[in-house]
């Protein structure tokens, strides 16, 4: 039994309507990963992107699994190895800058619902016509911005969105304010200073000023 695309975009939707903001985490060292989803949990963000940039990051989307409250998923999937990598790990979605075919196959044979990236209107249009409707837009910023993703909706407006790349907390309100966005991900919520000094309560302070938005 594989997930079809459509059932994962449902579960992306209501992952993405847990917060307005998902952090998008960069995570070095092991030791900081459950405090760190400990302090976003306890602001208010509960869906967390652990994205597969680091030696660390298999064994800190393990670790934040055992967070309560937490949703745990896997960024940056590129291959349908990294797919079967983040699965066995406990990640309970995956999220992709772009998609391929092999990517998409993958995650529909581990059951990892996926939120496929998309920059453009005709990949948009060609992951519809998969099935996928909740998508990621990637790269935001370089990609035009909310006023390129308003533009997007017209034509298209059985799709939804949430944007990552260069979203912070000044432009993300013009994201937000879309009727096709339904959340925007940031890696502003976990600066690596605040990581690495250990300030969790000062992260737990920006996520729930992320929480607000």
């Amino acid at each position: 039994m594989t997930l079809s695309p459509q059932t994962a975009s449902q579960m992306t939707r209501d992952l993405c309507r847990l917060a307005p903001i998902v952090p998008v985490l960069v995570v070095d060292e092991l030791a900081t990963a459950r405090p760190l989803a400990e302090a976003l949990v306890a602001g208010g963000l509960p869906a967390l992107e652990v994205t597969l940039r680091t030696p660390a990051a298999l064994d800190a989307i393990r670790e934040m699994s055992q967070v309560t409250g937490g949703h745990v998923g896997a960024g940056t999937l590129v291959t349908p190895a990294d797919v079967r990598a983040a699965k066995a790990a406990g990640a309970t979605f995956g999220v992709s800058p772009g998609a391929t075919p092999a990517l998409l196959q993958a995650c529909a044979d581990e059951d990892l619902p996926l939120l496929p990236g998309a920059a453009t209107a005709t990949e948009a249009m060609k992951l519809l016509e998969y099935g996928f409707d909740m998508l990621k837009f990637f790269p935001a910023e370089a990609a035009g911005g909310a006023p390129a993703l308003k533009s997007i909706g017209g034509p298209l407006p059985q799709i939804t969105f949430c944007p990552t790349g260069g979203v912070n907390p000044q432009n993300a309100p013009s994201y937000l304010a879309l009727e096709n966005v339904l959340c925007a991900g940031g890696s502003w919520v976990a600066p690596q200073k605040m990581v690495a000094a250990e300030d969790w309560a000062g992260i737990e302070a920006l996520a729930k000023a992320a929480a607000a938005l």
